[in-house]
């Protein structure tokens, strides 16, 4: 094998990693989130969205400062690796990578049950329409990194036009008497709303991962992310001054508001184009997260730290093929578990959340050590992990995941300990012997 196709390819543009950083960030809680936080604090709940809006850059600027000085693709591990030691940094690899395999089941299922729900479709067809997302989140990975930001370039363009047409089709109908009384349920409420607002703005963790693949690292990673987080801010702003100003939160559910405000001008058609909208954002989540995870898989069994047939990669496309045939292992297992009623969509959304936020903790820690040349970067850190830091023990329960996976991790850790000791001891007493 050569030296070129034992390396990832360098494919990644600017454009393709602003598409890349809206899409891991850009969850189908656009649809659900602003009805649910206005329902909790009302027309104030716009101050805890501007609030995130403003909290995002710094969150974002952590990572991306960290993949421009670091492109690697273990990304949030290999920066915890450098600034912790190589233990601490496998354990963050292995948090982030045993996320995505329900994760990412979880965003297909999301967005399947928008499309089907439109369309009047049952759950079979439901499962049938996730699964081939998630074949074509895995295709798309293994044809290259070039094609799924392109890929992602045009699903982005799609999910924005649509937000866009949401806001102004709101605009007629959003009355100033909507805003009041504007602390209906007071002002704790403001701060209940941001905590479950922080959910919408994870994920630039997961695009550092690709930065090995990034032609000019320190381009895309820090003028990529730092425009993705302007647009990203911006559309979900204007989802919830839509959903605020038009009161679509009381008269269809919190949870449908944004169908709501797109069936008005549309009727029927409406609740079609919001379900092909819910689809296109999850599977933009899929592409980016798919993606990441077969990086660090790929990183990290390059390091002999994961099964070596991870690090294995497509002679055609110089892609990690490996580490793509694990996920859809994962995936089917997941599937599977799903199919037959074994886990809920309710009881598999909550068990990444700790393992995301722990990851995305690492990363931030490791940008307070690894930045001190800069002090802004440090700063920037230090907000990051603060405020991560603040929302990990509304995780609950879901804590007991990666408790479980540091659990197996130090099991392994010993029994590999044990085994380099044996052969130690082996080898020692041939040379005795001979």
């Amino acid at each position: 094998m050569n030296e070129t196709s034992s390396k990832l390819q360098q494919g990644i543009g600017l454009p393709q990693a602003i598409a890349l950083y809206i899409g891991a960030v850009l969850g189908s809680g656009v649809l659900i989130v602003p009805g649910l936080a206005a329902e909790m604090a009302g027309p104030a709940s716009l101050l805890a969205w501007g609030f995130m809006t403003l909290l995002i850059l710094p969150m974002a600027l952590s990572m991306g400062l960290l993949s421009a000085k670091y492109p690697n693709a273990g990304g949030v591990s290999h920066f915890v690796t450098l600034a912790y030691g190589e233990r601490t940094g496998t354990l963050i690899g292995w948090f982030f990578l045993m996320s995505v395999p329900i994760g990412a089941p979880v965003a297909a299922l999301t967005g399947a049950g928008y499309l089907t729900a439109a369309l009047g479709l049952g759950e079979g067809a439901k499962i049938a329409v996730a699964a081939a997302m998630l074949a074509i989140g895995l295709f798309t990975n293994w044809i290259g990194m070039q094609l799924a930001g392109k890929i992602q370039i045009a699903v982005v363009i799609a999910i924005a036009a649509v937000l866009i047409f949401s806001f102004a089709a709101a605009l007629p109908r959003m009355e100033s008497v909507h805003f009041t009384p504007f602390v209906p349920h007071g002002w704790l409420s403001v701060g209940q709303a941001a905590s479950m607002l922080f959910w919408c703005f994870i994920g630039w963790e997961a695009v550092s991962h690709m930065s090995e693949e990034f032609k000019d690292p320190q381009k895309a990673a820090i003028k990529g992310v730092t425009a993705a987080a302007i647009i990203v801010g911006i559309l979900y702003f204007m989802s919830a001054l839509a959903t605020v100003g038009t009161q679509s939160y009381l008269k269809s559910g919190s949870e449908s508001s944004m169908v709501w405000i797109i069936s008005q001008p549309l009727g029927s058609w409406g609740g079609i184009i919001a379900g092909v909208t819910g689809l296109f954002i999850c599977m933009a989540s899929i592409i980016a997260y798919s993606g990441a995870a077969a990086r660090v898989a790929y990183a990290m069994a390059r390091e002999g730290k994961a099964p070596k047939w991870w690090s294995m990669l497509s002679l055609r496309f110089h892609t990690p093929v490996g580490a793509l045939i694990f996920l859809m292992l994962c995936f089917a297992v997941v599937m599977l578990l799903y199919g037959t009623g074994t886990l809920s969509l309710a009881t598999l959304i909550q068990f990444p959340n700790a393992t995301f936020i722990l990851t995305y903790m690492g990363g931030c820690a490791a940008g307070i050590r690894l930045l001190k040349g800069n002090r802004a970067g440090v700063v920037i850190s230090w907000i990051s992990f603060a405020a991560t830091a603040a929302v990990f023990p509304f995780t609950g329960w879901a804590m007991i995941y990666p408790l479980l996976i540091t659990l197996f991790f130090l099991f392994f850790q010993i029994r590999g300990g044990r085994r380099r000791l044996a052969s130690g001891d082996a080898q020692t007493t041939k040379e005795t012997t001979a």
